[in-house]
């Protein structure tokens, strides 16, 4: 008779367990030849009740969470052996779960709640950063989707200080983000229509390597930063000062050809220089390429 085959299951820390599994039509076969006529015929009598007694394995009641060595039966394998077979979550991994394993333990996702609403920014009068949260309403089990994130950051910028003053510089490295921000700033707290703004050119002298890995859903626009292209940024309240009619960084009293600094709110790691093109009354770059001054 051949030899029967060693299967292996590997565990979380690395080690090694062995497992033998016959082919049982192929064990029958050989074995049968080996006997007479009379054993032969007890011998698919203890079959028959044995496949009876077997009928009763698979994982029906035996879902098992993570690696659980324990939790196993004998019965017909996924791979079409039979013998010892698995029904806990690793079994997917390992390739040794029972035949009826996606029936018995179907795999369920994660779940999660709605986002929640952002929060105030961490820090008033400065870039800084908001958060949202979401929670899990459920695990997931039988090597389901795993959680998603649970916690999001996004730059944003405050204008007034807790006493309620408003607080505006226009000196200094220009604060930037995706135009997205933008989005809603068409009235202020009290209804009335806001003030259009303006818009500056310019182009992209240097930017550091950050920019282009930023991989985070709210810090991905920065990806499309590059040096070489020109870029539009729009200056509008409430980033702009009703005194000086102007944002922080905009570079409009700046010489043409004068190296001006920016940053990106929200990954302050990602940052360069720009020279100014021009002032605009409106934006007409590209959508990756438009930005909004913070």
């Amino acid at each position: 008779m051949r030899p029967v085959a060693l299967t292996l299951r590997e565990t979380e820390d690395g080690n090694k367990n062995f497992c033998l599994f016959i082919p049982l039509r192929q064990f029958f076969l050989e074995i049968m030849g080996l006997l007479s006529m009379d054993q032969s015929s007890l011998l698919v009598v203890a079959a028959l009740f044995g496949m009876h007694h077997f009928s009763e394995g698979g994982c029906s009641g035996r879902c098992c969470q993570g690696t659980d060595f324990t939790c196993f039966t004998t019965d017909w394998r996924m791979d079409r052996f039979y013998g010892m077979c698995y029904c806990d979550e690793r079994c997917v991994k390992t390739k040794d779960c029972c035949f009826d394993y996606p029936t018995e333990c179907p795999a369920q996702p994660c779940v999660v709640s709605e986002w929640s609403h952002w929060s105030v920014c961490a820090q008033l009068c400065q870039p800084s950063f908001r958060v949202r949260r979401r929670s899990v309403e459920r695990l997931p089990q039988n090597s389901g989707q795993a959680c998603p994130r649970l916690e999001e950051q996004a730059g944003c910028m405050e204008y007034q200080d807790r006493q309620g003053q408003f607080c505006f510089q226009t000196q200094g490295a220009a604060f930037i983000t995706t135009m997205e921000y933008s989005k809603g700033r068409t009235h202020d707290l009290y209804g009335a229509q806001m003030d259009a703004g303006f818009c500056m050119e310019f182009k992209m002298e240097s930017l550091t390597p950050h920019c282009t890995v930023e991989n985070r859903p709210n810090t991905r626009w920065m990806q499309y930063l590059r040096e070489g292209y020109t870029v539009c940024v729009a200056c509008q309240p409430p980033a702009m000062s009703n005194h000086s009619r102007g944002c922080q960084g905009d570079g409009n009293l700046a010489e043409r050809d004068e190296l001006l600094h920016w940053q990106a709110v929200g990954s302050p790691r990602c940052r360069g220089t720009w020279r100014k093109v021009q002032k605009l009354k409106h934006c007409s770059c590209p959508q990756v390429h438009s930005f909004i001054f913070i």
